[in-house]
């Protein structure tokens, strides 16, 4: 655990609205992801599961949550299970929670060794009717790799094959998709450590300057704030500011070139999300800018946009049309193509082929109900982009929005994005 820690109030909160939605007679198991294997004898660091970090703060691998609201042992109405530390483990891979430790990070005042495990799992499924199971059901995923869950999931209903079995994943999706004030302040603070990633790469980006430099220096500011990166980093200079997904990061940036950078800190495993496009040599080119404040037009009339009740597709639909308008200004489409689109196809995909954005929180691609309506707590990004691969270049524009009542806030106001104020600071930075 990097950050600092959490108050556990925050999943104590998460874990008595998750009861709230449970059928009578039910019991519900949250798994921690696996450790995945690199070559050799090697693994890869793992990522804690967002389910179980949500409802217990527990980032530890082998980690199982069991609730039962109507168990009646009311001790049993919630235990953590973990890997008993021994003195091997703690010579080849450090300290693992004591249950002290697991009680103070995630209020749950029953913790067992998951040797225990098999004894409370009998008992609980001869109380309840109900076994809610956890897959990843986001729309987007692709699940090449049997993970923990499903190999739990075989072993379960192999072995109690007539039990009722519920779906978690979308109780959860609903659940996660309003953030409370304590998340809202973990999101507020990786955006803060962004923020002071991006002036840091303002202050060094020149013409000859490696886009792999530039990732390190982001790196440097997330690490020593006690941050990663939410997500692999875009660091694209020139043509490849076009690619959505640009991930080599490995060439010089060049002068009159533009550098798109699609880059996010995470803190206590809450994720923000930005991008902005700034000017290697400093200043951008008459065209680039024309192209910069289209996007940047687009991006702020659909944060106006995003507000309580409305329709990620209906929200999704007005941006296709916004961006319509400006690319017929920039002369990139004419009106014969507006005349011809269709809803599905609008003139604007060629050069604005994907979404405007996305709901943030554990994840970066949070889980929302489908065609859920927005709702006060809610955090999306807004990231319009317009490419352009004959003219060598593409500008993004993305920050994060919390929705209220009152109408969106802006958690990225204070990261530089305004063409004019990006030249400024470079500006001066070279001096």
């Amino acid at each position: 655990m990097r950050h600092t820690p959490i108050k556990n109030t925050l999943f104590k909160q998460n874990r008595d609205r998750l009861r709230a939605k449970l059928k009578p007679k039910s019991v519900a198991f949250i798994n921690a992801n696996d450790i995945p294997p690199a070559n050799a004898d090697a693994v890869m660091r793992m990522h804690p599961n967002s389910d179980l970090f949500y409802l217990a703060g527990i980032e530890q691998e082998e980690s199982m949550l069991m609730i039962a609201p109507d168990a009646i042992n009311e001790k049993h109405r919630e235990i953590l299970f973990l890997r008993e530390p021994n003195p091997h483990l703690k010579t080849w891979e450090g300290e693992k929670h004591s249950k002290e430790d697991a009680t103070r990070i995630s209020g749950v005042a029953e913790v067992k060794w998951l040797s225990e495990f098999p004894l409370f799992l009998r008992l609980l499924m001869c109380e309840s009717d109900h076994v809610y199971l956890n897959t990843n059901e986001h729309p987007r995923a692709v699940i090449d790799v049997q993970s923990r869950d499903a190999r739990f999931i075989e072993d379960l209903q192999r072995a109690y094959p007539l039990h009722r079995y519920e779906r978690l994943a979308p109780v959860m999706h609903e659940l996660r998709q309003v953030k409370s004030k304590e998340e809202i302040n973990l999101i507020k603070q990786a955006c803060a450590v962004t923020r002071d990633g991006f002036l840091r790469v303002l202050d060094k980006v020149r013409p000859g300057i490696a886009e792999y430099e530039i990732e390190a220096e982001f790196a440097h500011e997330f690490i020593r704030k006690r941050c990663k990166f939410a997500y692999n980093p875009i660091i694209a200079s020139g043509v490849d500011s076009c690619v959505l997904h640009y991930l080599e990061n490995n060439k010089k940036c060049r002068k009159g070139d533009v550098l798109l950078l699609d880059v996010g800190a995470a803190y206590a495993n809450y994720n923000a999300d930005m991008t902005r496009t700034i000017p290697v040599s400093g200043k951008f080119t008459r065209r680039q800018k024309q192209v910069y404040n289209a996007v940047l037009r687009v991006l702020r009339q659909m944060t106006d946009s995003a507000s309580v009740g409305k329709l990620h597709s209906d929200w999704q639909k007005e941006s296709q049309l916004l961006m319509n308008e400006e690319l017929l200004a920039l002369g990139l489409i004419k009106k014969s193509d507006i005349k011809k689109e269709t809803p599905e196809n609008r003139a604007c995909r060629k050069y604005f082929m994907h979404g405007l954005g996305h709901s943030l929180g554990v994840d970066v691609h949070d889980v929302t109900p489908p065609e859920a309506r927005f709702s006060e707590g809610w955090i999306v990004t807004i990231e319009p982009g317009i490419y352009i691969p004959d003219e060598g270049f593409g500008i993004r524009l993305e920050n994060d929005v919390l929705i209220t009542e009152e109408g969106p806030i802006n958690l990225m106001e204070d990261i530089p994005i305004e063409a004019g104020e990006i030249e400024a600071i470079m500006r001066k930075a070279k001096r």
